[in-house]
């Protein structure tokens, strides 16, 4: 078969997988994961084998930095994401839900039930465990996974693929569960988006231009993914502890600062000297800093961020500050400007914390709180795949929630 039969034979196998999957109990679904979980630390050699070849390949090729640092595994990468596999085990089956709903008929009970989506593909770049976690997240509520990583990443996304199909047919489940798209077959992209009658949701995740790039050719529904390009706006109000822990804790996750804040909105009238205090510790800390026009005035020691700069994620420790003359400024500005998935206040205005969270038009909001990002946090909260800033299928964190849909059942007496 040419590579085009290749690729939709991948794709209707996968499309099959996830009607069998629907069908299954929860606990063939448990078994499933804890057999992935043992899988993947027992073969964590491997994958680390297969990873040194991608970095090897992709630093002879020039690879940037950015994307050779969210390519490199470790040890403790990976066990991080058995631990998730592990966790995931443990969860009851989302598609039990039973929700109630507002929608009712005379003389019948109308109920709600999560409902698995179907098949679903991942586009991304580097990060390979992400392939990994995502297969946790999609087998745990019964859909089956399409995985479309960068080349740069190819040996190890192969490895990781490999392990965990053994693992879903020794749990006695269809391989087609986990589907991976050869780097080898040319350009698949525009072909795998397209097939919206076998494939339920597309998720890109990586880089904004990826992200677009599926959005503009995708006829299955999209699922968009961001990263970076957060707002902090420090009011007067408040101090600069605060404001510090909570830049400085939004860098914490790993790989990927997915919260990172990279656009810090300051109170005209804020106090200089807390301001250049903060810059002495980024600067220590290893950050880049860029400031507007008016503030590289005054401090020449920052580099005049550009216009576009505003727009766009930076994703390499890079963060630039503006003056505003306060909060409405600071609210027009972000919800014209950020990439509206977390956006942040530090303020002890018990108003304008009430403006912002009203006014602010972003999937989640933080307010004297770190929105450092977490994928697998402490039990009791969410497991996370990444965070999305659209208003369509799902918005926020991306969950287990997020990869199902509902059923709607209406059940009268008769008459």
């Amino acid at each position: 078969m040419d590579s085009d039969s290749e690729l939709l034979h991948l794709i209707h196998r996968a499309n099959q997988a996830s009607e069998v999957l629907a069908a299954t109990k929860g606990t063939e679904r448990s078994r499933a994961l804890q057999i992935m979980s043992e899988a993947l630390s027992a073969n964590q050699d491997d994958v680390l084998e297969a990873n040194t070849l991608d970095l090897e390949a992709s630093r002879e090729m020039a690879v940037p930095d950015l994307i050779l640092e969210w390519l490199k595994l470790t040890p403790e990468r990976l066990q991080s994401v058995v631990r998730i596999l592990q966790r995931l085990s443990e969860l009851t089956d989302p598609t039990q839900q039973i929700l109630t709903t507002p929608y009712q008929l005379e003389q019948s009970q109308t109920y709600c039930q999560l409902m698995p989506l179907g098949a679903i593909a991942l586009i991304y770049e580097s990060f390979p465990e992400l392939g990994a976690i995502a297969a946790g997240l999609c087998l745990r509520t019964g859909n089956s996974l399409i995985l479309k990583g960068g080349s740069e990443a190819s040996h190890s996304n192969q490895a990781i693929a490999t392990i965990l199909q053994t693992a879903i047919e020794d749990a006695g489940l269809p391989a087609g569960c986990i589907e991976l798209i050869p780097t080898d077959q040319g350009d698949p992209l525009r072909e795998l988006v397209t097939q919206d009658a076998y494939v339920n949701l597309v998720i890109p995740y990586g880089r904004s231009s990826l992200v677009q790039q599926v959005i503009r050719q995708a006829t299955v529904p999209v699922l968009k993914t961001a990263i970076g390009n957060c707002y902090l706006y420090w009011s007067s109000s408040s101090g600069l502890d605060t404001t510090r822990w909570m830049i400085l804790d939004s860098y914490q996750s790993e790989p990927d600062p997915v919260n990172a804040i990279e656009k810090v909105l300051v109170c005209r009238n804020q106090d200089t000297q807390a301001l250049q205090a903060l810059w002495r510790t980024l600067r220590e800390k290893g950050f880049h800093l860029r400031g507007d026009a008016e503030l590289v005035t005054e401090f020449p020691e920052l580099v005049l961020a550009e216009d576009e700069d505003w727009d766009r994620a930076y994703l390499d420790g890079t963060i630039a500050f503006k003056v505003v003359d306060g909060l409405d400024e600071a609210i027009a500005w972000m919800n014209r400007h950020s990439s509206g998935h977390a956006d942040c206040l530090v303020s002890e205005s018990y108003q304008e914390s009430r403006r912002f969270a009203t006014d602010i038009n972003s999937a989640t909001i933080y307010i004297n709180t770190s929105p450092r990002f977490y994928r697998n946090p402490k039990r009791g909260s969410p497991i996370s795949l990444g965070m999305s800033n659209q208003k369509g299928h799902r918005r926020g964190v991306i969950t287990l929630e997020t990869l199902t849909t509902l059923k709607y059942v209406v059940q009268g007496n008769g008459v």
